[in-house]
């Protein structure tokens, strides 16, 4: 995917990664699902946010929370993620763990023709990410070629 700032340079993976590092991090702040943040962005906003990745990573990510809910008028909702039984899960993973389990899932599940933008989309629209984002079962533990077979197979 060629940013569209600068046409001669790639978004990397590690761009894809902190974009779904602050889509975790910002729906986690205004207990929204990922899917709320990555519908309120769009396409047009998802590519303009992978193409500044390289810059803003520097910044602080509470900083960058702020910018996204006011540029983006994200509300805030009632889903806390973090509210799970604490028998069946007792850690929770992280932002940063939860933005990497999401970039190799849309790296493993990119399709030709298809770019980082139209793989965010797709995955946190889909079924997958209900799943994914209940820490009361294992799925975000799987091994990453697991999770992405389940995705192209339509269940566990």
């Amino acid at each position: 995917m060629q940013n569209i700032y600068f046409p001669d340079e790639e978004i990397t993976i590690n761009d894809l990664y902190f974009v779904c590092y602050m889509i975790e991090r910002t729906a986690r702040k205004l207990k929204q699902h990922n899917k709320y943040v990555v519908n309120a962005l769009g396409k047009e906003n998802l590519v303009h946010q992978l193409s500044v990745a390289n810059v803003m990573h520097c910044k602080n990510p509470e900083e960058v929370v702020y910018e996204w809910t006011t540029q983006y008028n994200l509300q805030s909702g009632n889903f806390d993620i973090t509210n799970v039984d604490k028998t069946l899960a007792e850690i929770i993973p992280t932002e940063l763990q939860m933005g990497k389990v999401y970039q190799r899932l849309i790296v493993d599940t990119l399709q030709p023709g298809e770019d980082y933008a139209d793989g965010i989309l797709k995955i946190y629209n889909s079924w997958i990410c209900e799943k994914i984002d209940n820490y009361n079962c294992s799925a975000f533990y799987e091994p990453s070629y697991y999770i992405a077979r389940a995705f192209e197979n339509g269940g566990f």
